[in-house]
């Protein structure tokens, strides 16, 4: 049985984080509507589209900024509980403010993992929709590729013909055993080329030696340049938004990435921040909680939300920092996920050790 005094803890710390993730989910909304209606303006679309694709990208913008809601949570949490001379109270009845934490730190962990296994699915389902009710009406639809488990597909549309082209590896700049289709407007083919490397690092991809088969008559062609939409900098940033894919579509992406030849170590490092995520926000409100009973009761509301608002800018230039180190020296991507929260658990085991001497 949970002693009374936890489940008054547990709601009390649910209160707050219900009013602080509606909070920032309404500002999210109000935020992204502006530009989503800026994006529709030219379209004929309906006038509620704009607030529809809003809401339906909400929840995956919470899902980045829960770390944030759960540590302003805290602060709130305990603003209240302070207010009332609740906290008084409970060390009245033995309740350490070590016990405090290990509470609502329990709490966060547990609620964690259902932000991981079930809300971070449904958002990314709507992300999905989202991703693909804009492209519908963004200017540069025309041009698209996806990842299969027969390699790499673009469609690409130049110089008023649609090229269909498929690559079964990509690896050091070259699309390797790749076919191209073209065709006309109209959808009529007028070219097949077979090559067995391209160069793609430009937008004019460099074509050593190719088989081009024109009206059923087919020659060899060398050294020639085929303009294109894609270079290896787009192709690999067509692949970055993983937060539209769901726990099992990542690991199936993986694998298809690995047979494609395609690096995975950025997917694997998103993989990795799902993982952590749990421990990352037990780290956040296990500092908001130290910072709390740490600072004097009688300081005002606007004081300690100022103060959460520069925990929260400070531990995303933490963040900010690693990324930036691991993009620019070659050391595994993992550590810009593991690294921050080595430096946040430090500071909380220091304030864990010193917090019952309040």
């Amino acid at each position: 049985m949970i002693p009374v005094y936890q489940k008054n803890l547990i709601l009390k710390f649910f209160s707050s984080f219900l009013k602080i993730s509606i909070f920032f989910l309404s500002l999210i909304i109000i935020l992204n509507l502006f530009e989503e209606i800026s994006f529709f303006k030219n379209t004929n679309s309906s006038l509620f589209l704009p607030l529809y694709v809003t809401i339906l990208n909400a929840p995956s913008v919470l899902f980045d900024v829960f770390p944030f809601v759960f540590l302003i949570s805290t602060m709130y949490f305990f603003m209240e509980i302070l207010d009332k001379d609740e906290l008084l109270i409970y060390k009245t009845f033995g309740l350490t403010n070590l016990k405090i934490i290990k509470t609502i730190s329990l709490t966060t962990i547990l609620a964690s993992f259902f932000i991981v296994f079930i809300f971070y699915n449904l958002s990314s389902s709507l992300k999905f929709l989202y991703l693909n009710i804009k492209n519908d009406y963004a200017k540069d639809s025309k041009y698209l590729a996806v990842v299969t488990a027969n390699g790499l597909w673009i469609k690409d549309e130049i110089n008023s013909k649609i090229n269909i082209i498929n690559a079964e590896k990509i690896e050091k700049g070259y699309l390797l055993n790749v076919a191209i289709s073209q065709f006309d407007t109209n959808f009529d083919i007028e070219n097949f080329i077979v090559a067995p490397k391209i160069n793609i690092n430009t937008n004019f991809w460099t074509i050593e030696t190719a088989t081009l088969t024109t009206d059923n008559n087919t020659s060899k062609i060398d050294n020639f340049e085929f303009e294109s939409n894609f270079n290896l900098e787009k192709i690999s940033s067509l692949f970055s938004n993983f937060s539209s894919l769901t726990l099992w579509e990542l690991n199936k992406l993986k694998g298809d990435y690995q047979s494609l030849g395609y690096g995975t170590k950025v997917l694997s490092g998103y993989q990795h921040k799902l993982i952590s995520y749990p421990l990352y926000l037990t780290l956040m409100v296990c500092i908001a909680s130290i910072l709390m009973l740490n600072i004097k009761y009688n300081k005002s509301k606007v004081f300690n939300l100022v103060l959460g608002i520069l925990i929260s800018v400070i531990i995303y230039y933490i963040n900010y920092f690693f990324s930036v180190i691991i993009e620019t020296k070659r050391i595994p991507y993992i550590y810009s996920i593991w690294g921050p929260q080595f430096i946040l658990a430090l500071i909380v085991l220091v304030g864990l050790l010193r917090i019952n001497e309040k």
